[in-house]
């Protein structure tokens, strides 16, 4: 088993919170990650019929046939469970319950109407780079991890990549969206991520995407939070500190795994991702998703944005540390050019930043210290949140 950065947090979370919750997109690794941490523990999967009607039909009985420590897998499956174990956790000091889930807008739904203030928040996010560093699943070339993505399931079984990803999609797109909201036609929401994977590392615009597809501005709107609330794309919001400079404040779309977004774009074998359009996108994708991934994963809670003004000036990456602001330049390609530095320069210029605040990551390995910007190889990008 591959050591979950999340591993040793959940370790330390126990001895201080009487209920651990771990949310992530499904086949993240958390039922596998759970069980590592609390051996111990008894186990109950709710995608199990029995099992969840009887928490459904008599929840008080069903907390005291498992014990005093107990995790709780696909807990939305049972969503009145939820003010019974306020109510354990709270009449019994000794009672430890961890609770899993793959729909992150109904599970904190659930959790701030009954159990606000009384649970350690988790989320566990397919492998970050780092994890899968000196492991014998390491890649030597960025081309394959975007096309394979980072789904534990893919290392462990080793299936071909873009089948199981598919399978991945058709199953997400058949139970959870369901369970989400109502979608009347499923092919044209399976159009609408492919048009989503189309518009990696550009701004949202909901109109256009209601065009294309002939739904309205507010169903493209909605279609996207089911999305984000399945762990499949996010948005990266602009920053907005003005510099007396207009600024564009539309937020940019990106996936958390560049295997699922290189299956939406066609893309099928590894060999293709160098010479596919997408190329440059999916390589600024896979860099700030893993940046997300590494700082989630260690209880980092950084801000990301990008910073882009009206005269087409930008920076790919804006890490907000609060009493430090990062900028990040991506490029793709595996031999640095001067013209990289362009964007940091102008941002160092706008907002007073120092050289040791910037850095340009980019497709080979070398980690540099410039006179402009700090240079980094991909494979080393999440050392700056780190």
């Amino acid at each position: 088993m591959i050591h979950r950065t999340l591993h040793d947090l959940l370790q330390a979370a126990a001895q201080k919170s009487r209920i651990i919750s771990v949310t992530g997109p499904r086949q993240s690794g958390k039922t596998t990650l759970v069980r590592a941490v609390f051996g111990d523990y008894t186990y109950v999967n709710f995608e199990d019929l029995g099992h969840r009607a009887f928490a459904t039909e008599d929840p008080a009985s069903f907390l005291k046939t498992h014990g005093k420590r107990m995790i709780l897998d696909e807990i939305q499956h049972v969503p009145g469970l939820f003010s019974y174990l306020q109510l354990s956790t709270d009449n019994d000091a000794e009672m430890r319950i961890v609770i899993t889930g793959s729909q992150n807008l109904l599970l904190h739904q659930k959790i701030s109407q009954s159990m606000s203030g009384r649970v350690a928040l988790f989320t566990l996010l397919p492998f970050s780079l780092s994890e899968l560093d000196n492991t014998p699943y390491s890649r030597q070339d960025y081309e394959d991890y975007i096309f394979t993505g980072f789904y534990p399931r893919i290392y462990d079984e080793n299936p071909d990549p873009g089948k199981w990803l598919n399978d991945y999609i058709q199953t997400y797109v058949e139970r959870d969206v369901r369970q989400l909201t109502q979608v009347d036609d499923l092919h044209r929401f399976q159009q609408f991520l492919k048009l989503c994977a189309g518009h990696i590392g550009q701004t949202v615009n909901f109109s256009s995407f209601g065009n294309a597809l002939g739904i309205s501005y507010h169903t493209a709107q909605r279609w996207l939070s089911v999305l984000e609330a399945g762990y499949i794309v996010f948005r990266l919001h602009p920053f907005h500190q003005n510099f007396n400079k207009r600024l564009v404040k539309t937020p940019k779309l990106y996936f958390y795994d560049t295997g699922i977004a290189s299956l939406l774009l066609g893309i099928k074998s590894t060999d293709q991702v160098p010479v596919h359009f997408a190329r440059g996108m999916l390589f600024e994708n896979l860099v700030i998703a893993d940046m997300i991934k590494s700082g989630i994963h260690a209880g980092i809670r950084s801000d990301f944005y990008f910073w882009r003004d009206n005269s087409g000036n930008e920076v790919d990456l804006i890490i907000d540390e609060g009493m430090r602001r990062k900028a990040v330049e991506i490029k793709s390609s595996r031999v640095i050019n001067s013209d990289f530095f362009n964007g940091l320069s102008y941002w160092s210029r706008t907002s007073g930043a120092s050289p040791g605040d910037l850095f340009l990551v980019y497709g080979g390995e070398e980690n540099q210290v410039r006179v402009k910007a700090s240079v980094s190889g991909w494979k080393n990008a999440s050392r700056m949140i780190l």
